[in-house]
């Protein structure tokens, strides 16, 4: 069984940090990507970063590029976003997600998810 859990959302002030992590199981995380989604109140979902090739590949959305970093512990079986600079435009339910895949790009489309958690950047 296949399964995600995201942790580490919060309230933050504008240019702080917060680190997120997700839980994976039930899989092998170097066959897979997993990405790092968000969706505001109102808005389409963001495919924000991702991470694949047994973590040989990174990539970021322009709009956290600098700012975000993923990254992933083997032994946990955990991916990990490092928010720092914080905007109230991050403000979103962040989501981790997986596909099988190999490719040094991130998926389209994901076929598992985790059930989000509040990020909400604010003075």
């Amino acid at each position: 069984q296949l399964q995600l859990v995201e942790s580490g959302g919060g309230l933050v002030q504008p240019g702080g940090s917060l680190k997120l992590s997700c839980a994976v199981s039930g899989f092998t995380l170097d066959y897979y990507a997993i990405g790092w989604i968000r969706q505001a109140p109102g808005a389409e979902r963001e495919g924000i970063s991702c991470i694949s090739n047994s973590g040989g590949s990174t990539n970021y959305a322009d709009s956290v590029k600098g700012r975000f970093t993923i990254s992933r512990d083997n032994a946990k079986n955990t991916v990990y976003l490092q928010m720092n600079s914080l905007k109230p435009e991050d403000t979103a339910v962040y989501y981790c997600a997986a596909r099988r895949w190999f490719a040094a790009y991130c998926p389209h489309e994901y076929d598992y998810w985790g059930q989000g958690t509040q990020v909400t950047v604010s003075s």
